[in-house]
């Protein structure tokens, strides 16, 4: 059959607008819409438009809001259909779990103010909208299919090719729903930098398909709002081709029968600027608010549940509001770009102050109004408070008022307690002291000017050797820092894993160094070549931290390591001090005329960019990440690639961890913000801390002020389940609260019974109705059995969309109940007028 006769078939074309207020949205493009419609009537529109715009065009536009309402209120409309109703339009793959739900369900009840008869069928996005865990979290809110092309808009990436005319995508937890792939026959499109071969449903893409099997090819296109490019076919359109909703397509094509696809996250190819100094704070802001909006939300239903104090419900939809804004997709791809006068970048640092803010607050209130104000002005107390389902036993902080002398004591009732007191500056100190902390729950000590606790023992302790060395010592590890080489860690002994070594003994590579090329200052540098200034900041007894002063480049770099007793991660951070305006990464066209067609591109490769490097005495590596609700064994056999049509998924989100072939002895690397990282045959695991140059649309990405970051290292047995990184992480995003003052506590703990592996993402009222959304991190066991220590009239297991899966009435003041929760799946429980 030639290619001409294939062409003629029927084949389809999802056209639409994609954009929003904050995104592009001309006034103009609501009456385009209905006019449009109107006048041609085999045309059908898909939309992702921001769902704030409505209020805009509500208020602005009336008369066109009025006719466009009343063409998409219509349950099932056959010519309209709201294929991304997400708040802020996130890649979703860069922000929490929780994060990603209340994008869907902010963004559909604002929609449904405006129109209260649309109904959600498919998920769509002209950007690389897509994470692996989607698939439970859209047939939860109700929808029924999603699409994973993107054609018109691969700027950021793209889904790999896979399969044909539909498929059942299968999420992580097993929830399966039925997609459109990007076809193994649609191809990048050549001479592109952004699009692949279906973006205009040419002969070429239509051919391939049909020869491919598809019986209905469909392309896409979801237009930028404000392009007067639409129909967007215009006169090319030949008769074998229609316009198509999803919601109609996925009709046309109805099939019960189609092959699965365990989609992993690295079959989701992305990139943005990663080491960017802008994207690297604008993912520190995010990551900060995220964590403390969710602890803010658990400490306020609590004080609600316990206590009787009002749920600041409207102070979280705006907190919120804010947070789902500065997860936008242009944020982080543009964020030089300027919106009411400002970059993306100063918005997001405004939104998420906003929600780290009032998220301090009413945590703080809610703390204070949990446990009432005693009488007795003898003694100074502290409450503690732990916002996650797990019991803690470590250390908390609180800085000492000016009027409280260093010379104190930590009391657990008539027990002393570890403490230890640690200067912050000149005129403030902090308290440092081991604290049990029951899940979900609160514990209270007493603090009196007395001796210290317990003095120093000798098993958390820096001690400077004769030749030169420190070696840092608690009871769980011993390293030997080297000042003559940059600071690097020349040993990590993890002695209570049969006295491990985790420093490759041989590599080229020093352990948490610093190595990267200057293109525009004599190229490749590495911070372990000269001499490091090491200086004993803290020496126990809970806690032992040395700042190391090395230069990269002529920059100059501060590094601290602390290790505390008990706790299983080494903290360090980075403070990197730039000269001027450096040029980091690699030295391709960075000063030549750009081109945005040419598919080799510097900030795509990392290895040349400013890295922490970390060689890893493990043998035949393999590698694991996690990504939202779901952890990847990596199938990359490394992680470089410098061009458009090359790129792989080398993304951390919370924690990238390495181990040998047999899972033994692994070591993670937990980041405080979204990156990227590298690994490959003879190149050890590194974080990539910096880029400096050229990036997407002829943007210098260059630094403004000094650079900062967090990381922890974790070196552990076994998998890394069964280590427990999940659960490390949560207590690394939510450390252990503590507030001063006098009280007498009339909290308890929230969580009597829940097992391990098990995690409270989420916990906060609507009206009287409490919702608890428990997720499976880490656990193998499907079936568990979870006690609440609380009372309600009834208990609800619900959707992400209120539907009520079962119920049940409570016998007793604790709310017990068995629950189906594989790994990695969520399920929310409601407890209907909850009461303690």
């Amino acid at each position: 059959m030639g290619s001409g006769r294939l062409s003629a078939q029927t084949n389809y074309f999802v056209d639409g607008f994609h954009g929003g207020v904050y995104g592009h949205y001309p006034l103009n493009v609501t009456k385009f819409m209905t006019e449009t419609l109107k006048k041609d009537t085999g045309w059908r529109i898909n939309l992702e438009i921001e769902p704030e715009t409505w209020d805009t065009v509500a208020l602005r536009d009336a008369q066109n809001y009025a006719a466009f309402k009343k063409m998409i209120n219509i349950p099932l409309a056959p010519r309209i259909e709201y294929v991304n109703p997400t708040y802020g339009q996130s890649y979703l793959y860069n922000i929490s779990g929780e994060s990603i739900i209340r994008q869907f369900q902010y963004g559909m009840k604002k929609l449904k103010e405006h129109f209260p008869g649309i109904t959600f069928t498919t998920y769509s996005s002209e950007e690389p909208c897509f994470t692996s865990a989607l698939p439970q979290i859209l047939k939860s809110l109700g929808f029924k299919y999603a699409v994973l092309k993107n054609p018109n808009t691969c700027w950021g990436g793209y889904v790999k090719a896979y399969g044909g005319e539909s498929l059942n995508w299968i999420g992580p937890d097993g929830t399966g729903i039925r997609t459109v792939p990007r076809y193994s026959s649609e191809s990048l499109q050549e001479n592109s930098t952004w699009q692949t071969i279906a973006w205009n449903n040419s002969k070429n893409y239509i051919d391939a398909a049909l020869r491919q099997g598809i019986k209905y090819p469909v392309g896409m296109c979801i237009q930028d709002a404000g392009w007067t490019n639409g129909p967007w076919l215009g006169n090319r359109k030949p008769a074998s081709t229609r316009y198509t909703t999803w919601r109609n397509y996925f009709n046309v094509i109805k099939n019960d029968k189609v092959p699965d696809w365990h989609l992993s996250q690295e079959d989701i190819d992305v990139s943005l600027v990663w080491g960017s100094q802008i994207l690297q704070r604008i993912a520190q802001e995010v990551r900060n608010a995220e964590n403390k909006i969710t602890m803010a939300e658990k400490a306020a239903a609590l004080a609600k549940l316990y206590a009787n104090i009002p749920y600041p419900e409207k102070e979280f939809d705006e907190a919120w509001r804010r947070l789902l804004l500065s997860q936008h997709h242009d944020c982080w791809i543009v964020p030089y770009n300027r919106h009411e006068g400002k970059t993306w970048a100063q918005h997001v640092k405004e939104w998420t102050d906003f929600t780290s803010r009032t998220s301090d607050s009413i945590l703080d209130a809610s703390l204070k109004k949990t446990s009432k104000i005693s009488g007795k002005k003898s003694a100074k107390k502290i409450l503690t408070f732990n916002s996650s389902g797990v019991d803690r036993n470590e250390i908390a902080s609180i800085e000492l008022p000016a009027n409280i002398a260093e010379n104190i004591s930590v009391f657990d009732k008539t027990k002393k307690i570890t403490s230890q007191v640690v200067s912050k500056n000149d005129s403030t100190s902090v308290l440092l002291f081991l604290s049990t902390v029951p899940a979900m729950g609160f514990k209270e000590y007493e603090i009196l000017n007395k001796k210290p606790a317990i003095q120093k023992t000798g098993n958390s302790i820096i001690a400077k050797k004769s030749n030169g060395t420190y070696e840092m010592e608690t009871s769980m590890y011993r390293l030997l820092i080297d000042p003559s080489h940059g600071g690097c860690i020349k040993s990590l002994v993890a002695k209570q894993l049969n006295n491990k070594e985790f420093v490759s003994p041989g590599s080229e590579y020093s352990f948490n160094t610093l190595r990267g090329n200057f293109f525009r200052n004599g190229g490749m540098k590495k911070n372990n070549d000269d001499m490091a200034a090491v200086q004993i900041l803290e020496n126990g007894p809970l806690r032992i931290k040395l700042e190391i002063k090395s230069t990269i480049g002529g920059n100059v770099i501060r590094q601290t390591i602390a290790l505390t007793d008990g706790d299983r991660k080494i903290d360090c951070s980075l403070h990197i001090d730039y000269t001027g305006h450096p040029g980091v990464g690699e030295n391709y066209r960075q000063d030549a005329e750009y081109d945005s067609k040419d598919l080799h591109k510097s900030f795509y490769n990392d290895t040349s960019k400013l890295l922490v490097m970390f060689p890893l005495n493990l043998r035949d590596q393999k590698v694991y990440k996690d990504a939202p609700l779901d952890v990847t064994e990596s199938k990359l056999s490394n992680t470089f690639y410098n061009r458009w049509d090359s790129i792989k998924n080398n993304i951390v989100d919370n924690w990238v961890d390495v181990t040998d072939d047999k899972n033994e002895f692994g070591m993670a690397v937990i980041s405080d913000h979204v990156t990227s990282y590298s690994h490959g045959e003879n190149f050890p695991l590194a974080l990539t801390v910096q880029y400096v140059g050229m990036g997407l649309w002829e943007r210098q990405y260059g630094v403004n002020g000094p650079t900062d970051i967090h990381y922890a290292l974790l070196p552990h047995a076994d998998k890394w389940d069964k280590a427990g990184l999940n659960e490390e992480v949560i207590k690394w995003n939510e450390p252990i609260i503590a507030s001063m003052g006098s009280y007498e506590q009339r909290a308890r703990r929230f969580i009597e019974s829940l097992d391990k592996g098990l995690a409270i993402n989420a916990m906060y009222y609507k009206g009287n109705d409490l919702y608890i959304r428990i997720a499976n991190n880490e656990s193998d066991k499907k079936t568990h059995h979870i006690i609440f220590n609380g009372n309600a009239d009834q208990v609800q297991l619900v959707e992400l969309n209120d539907k009520i899966i079962s119920l049940f009435d409570p016998k007793s003041k604790h709310v017990s109940f068995d629950l189906y929760l594989p790994l990695f799946g969520f399920k929310t429980i409601k407890l209907i007028n909850a009461r303690r």
